[in-house]
């Protein structure tokens, strides 16, 4: 076989060091705990996370909140969901020959509990029975946001400030009046394509104080709450795209994936759903002049 120089081409060996972690069923945020002071060549070290040898198919899934799936210096995460457990994931930790910069610690952090999986959704959908305990002391609204920390709010008012570029981690509902805690639940859009498990009125769904900024919602009523009420939304991203008042019963996100900055939520009757909704439901879209 023909050496580097011999073929014109430099070949270089990665050092490695990889981890086996186990995993209970639930939902779960990997991440530098802390960024990497330099970087000895562009994207070293990383981390990549992926799901071990052991494991089969479609018990656990992993997605890099980047394109490439690599965890890298700053902001770098991987979201991974185990239907069912115990479930092993490698994390993998790649830097140059002689490196002497710190291997990057890695913190896993937990977004949610158990996953029904949508074969179960209709057999198990009491994904908790009553209001969540203390959900009546809790504001209406409550939200973590960038650089602000935990802010609280109410139906019909604005969370978040639109054109801040502050964005929003999580948030909470719970409910004051026409319906119960119980009878609202909703998802936070974690990266593209992922969603959190469905939470009721109480829970505080998403993460805090991790940077890791959501990317949309979506928000729905069950039991009589249902047959006569909605929950309409508008909403605003870091990159200008803006949802007009349309129905939540949608992933609210931006064509661009741009992370969600402020929403604003109100409870109507049904029959005023018609009224004045967005006819492009759910999708964020920048105004033009």
């Amino acid at each position: 076989m023909p050496n580097g120089s011999e073929s014109g081409k430099s070949i270089v060996q990665i050092q490695s060091n990889a981890s086996l972690m186990t995993f209970d069923a639930g939902l779960y945020c990997i991440f530098m705990s802390k960024p990497v002071e330099h970087f000895a060549a562009p994207g070293f070290p990383a981390v990549k996370v992926t799901q071990a040898p052991n494991i089969p198919q479609g018990l656990v899934t992993i997605s890099g909140l980047d394109e490439d799936g690599i965890i890298s210096n700053p902001g770098g995460a991987a979201l991974v969901r185990v239907n069912r457990g115990p479930a092993q994931v490698l994390v993998t930790t790649y830097s140059l020959p002689n490196d002497t910069t710190e291997i990057p610690d890695v913190q896993v952090a937990r977004l949610s509990g158990p996953v029904i999986r949508p074969a179960e959704e209709g057999a198990a959908s009491d994904i908790a029975s009553g209001a969540h305990p203390g959900a009546q002391n809790m504001p209406e609204i409550s939200a973590h946001i960038r650089s602000q920390g935990d802010v609280t709010g109410s139906f019909g008012n604005w969370v978040g400030e639109p054109g801040s570029k502050q964005w929003i981690e999580g948030f909470g509902l719970s409910p004051k009046k026409d319906i119960a805690p119980e009878d609202i639940e909703y998802q936070a859009m974690l990266g593209k394509g992922w969603l959190s498990p469905w939470v009721e009125g109480g829970t505080f769904c998403g993460s805090r104080g991790m940077a890791l900024p959501i990317l949309g919602l979506r928000v729905r009523l069950r039991n009589a709450a249902a047959e006569n009420f909605a929950v309409m939304v508008e909403a605003y991203f870091v990159d200008g795209s803006q949802v007009e008042r349309t129905n939540a019963d949608a992933v609210i996100s931006a064509e661009s994936h741009a992370a969600l900055e402020a929403f604003k939520l109100d409870i109507v009757p049904l029959k005023a759903v018609g009224k004045g909704a967005s006819p492009v439901a759910g999708r964020g879209r920048k105004k033009t002049a």
